[in-house]
């Protein structure tokens, strides 16, 4: 069945410390080709009918993301692409 997915992330030009914090502690894995790294969330809607990005994009306006220092972004994906979303 396929789902509404809204990604948030900080506006670029907000201080992410917790992005900060992750790229400070990359090196300690031996890792020193990443220039930056920006934490957001994900958020999957299902609805009950078909998908309906209007409906998802006002949940996100209004309830999910705080417009003044958050972005977001609403797509419909798969039922197979949210299966694998964090590997």
């Amino acid at each position: 069945m396929p789902r509404v997915v809204v990604d948030v992330m900080l506006k670029p030009e907000i201080l992410d410390p917790q992005g900060q914090a992750v790229a400070n502690a990359l090196p300690r894995l031996g890792v020193s080709d990443v220039a930056s790294v920006r934490i957001g969330r994900r958020i999957e809607i299902e609805f009950t009918g078909e998908p309906d990005l209007d409906r998802a994009r006002e949940i996100a306006d209004k309830l999910l993301a705080n417009p003044v220092i958050e972005d977001f972004t609403v797509r419909v994906v798969d039922a197979d692409e949210t299966a694998g979303a964090h590997s």
